[in-house]
C-alpha cells in the first residue's frame, strides 16, 4: 500500500505533491536483462492462448546432447519455468555478474539520460539543471530465471521539481527518445579474474517505453502504481532461492532450493571467493543471486 501511494502521488498528486504534476510528461519503462541461455517460459498470444515454449524446427541439440526446442505449453505453476533448456550451457557466471552490477548500470543510465535530454534541448548539463529536473521511481523484479528487471516511472519536471512545470520543449516524445538512446548506449565492465575474463554487460534488447496517462488508456497513473506495487512483492524467493543469507556452515547440496537457484548460488559463492570480485560482495548476497541493491528506489523529488 505504501509503495502504491508513493508511486501514484508522483503521477497524480497528493501527500504533498501538487495535482498539477499530472500534466508533466511521464513514461513507464521496463529494463530487461540480456539472455544467458534459453529457459522454459510461458508465452501468451494476443488472443490469450498459451503458445509453445521454444518451438524451433530443426533446432538440433546443444553440445551436451539436449534439444534446443521445447513445444510444451507451460502452465503458470509449472516448476520448469525459468529453468534452462540445458543447465550446462547456461551462463550462470554472467547472470550473477549482471545482478551484481545492475544498480551500476542503472546509475549510468540516469547519467546518460540527462546528457541525451540536454543534447536534444541544445543545452549544457549545467543549463539543463536550471531548466528541468528528471524524477524517477523504480522497483527491481526477479524473473523466474533469477535475473532482475527494473520497472521505472520517469517524469520531467521544472527546475524546482513537481511543483513547477517543465519547459515547453520537454515533451513525452523527447523523454521517450532519450530513454531509448541512453538505455542502449550504456555498458558496465565486469572485473577480470583467473578463468573469468572481463565482459561488457548491457540491458536486454527488450526495452519497453510507454506513456502514462491520467484517466484513460491502458497505462493510467492508477494502473502503473498498481503494477509497481505488485512487482515490489516479488522477491528472490519466487525464483526458488532462500530468504536468508548463506551461512558458512550451510551444505549447499542440502539447501531447500531449486536446482537452478542452487547453481546460481554456487556461481555467486565461487566468484565471491575471488579477490578481483571482492567489491561485488557476491558471496554475501548469494541468497539474492548476486543482487544487492534496494528493491525500490526513487529520486529525492519524485514524491514525498
Amino acid at each position: 500500500a505504501d509503495t502504491y501511494q508513493l508511486i501514484r502521488a508522483g503521477l497524480a498528486g497528493g501527500k504533498g505533491v501538487p495535482d498539477t504534476v499530472a500534466q508533466h510528461p511521464a513514461a513507464f519503462v521496463t529494463f530487461t536483462a540480456p539472455s544467458f541461455g534459453p529457459v522454459h517460459t510461458r508465452r501468451e498470444t494476443p488472443g490469450g492462448t498459451v503458445a509453445p515454449c521454444h518451438p524451433r524446427r530443426d533446432a538440433g541439440q546443444c553440445p551436451h546432447g539436449r534439444s534446443l526446442s521445447c513445444t510444451t505449453r507451460h502452465a503458470a505453476d509449472d516448476p520448469r519455468l525459468g529453468e534452462p533448456l540445458c543447465a550446462e550451457c547456461y551462463d550462470y557466471t554472467g547472470s550473477a555478474l549482471f545482478n551484481a552490477l545492475a544498480p551500476e548500470l542503472w546509475r549510468r543510465f540516469t547519467m546518460a539520460l540527462r546528457r541525451r535530454i540536454a543534447k536534444a534541448a541544445g543545452l549544457t548539463l549545467r543549463e539543463l539543471r536550471d531548466t528541468l529536473t528528471i524524477s524517477f521511481a523504480k522497483v527491481a523484479e526477479y524473473q523466474r530465471r533469477g535475473v532482475v528487471h527494473f520497472h521505472a516511472v520517469i517524469r520531467l519536471d521544472g527546475p524546482d521539481g513537481p511543483s513547477t512545470l517543465p519547459p515547453d520543449w520537454a515533451s513525452y516524445e523527447v523523454l521517450a527518445d532519450a530513454v531509448d538512446q541512453a538505455a542502449r548506449a550504456v555498458t558496465v565492465t565486469t572485473p577480470a579474474a583467473p578463468g573469468v575474463p572481463s565482459r561488457s554487460l548491457t540491458w536486454g534488447t527488450q526495452l519497453h517505453v510507454r506513456p502514462i496517462t491520467t484517466t484513460t488508456g491502458d497505462l493510467t497513473d492508477t494502473a502503473v502504481a498498481g503494477y509497481i506495487a505488485k512487482y515490489a512483492t516479488k522477491a528472490a524467493e519466487c525464483t526458488g532461492t532462500l530468504d536468508r543469507r548463506i551461512r558458512a556452515t550451510d551444505d549447499l547440496d542440502a539447501l531447500p532450493v531449486s536446482a537452478h537457484a542452487r547453481r546460481l548460488i554456487a556461481a555467486c559463492l565461487r566468484l565471491g571467493r575471488m579477490e578481483e570480485m571482492a567489491e561485488l560482495r557476491l558471496a554475501e548476497w548469494a541468497h539474492m543471486l548476486g543482487f544487492r541493491g534496494h528493491f525500490s528506489t526513487k529520486s529525492r523529488r519524485y514524491s514525498t
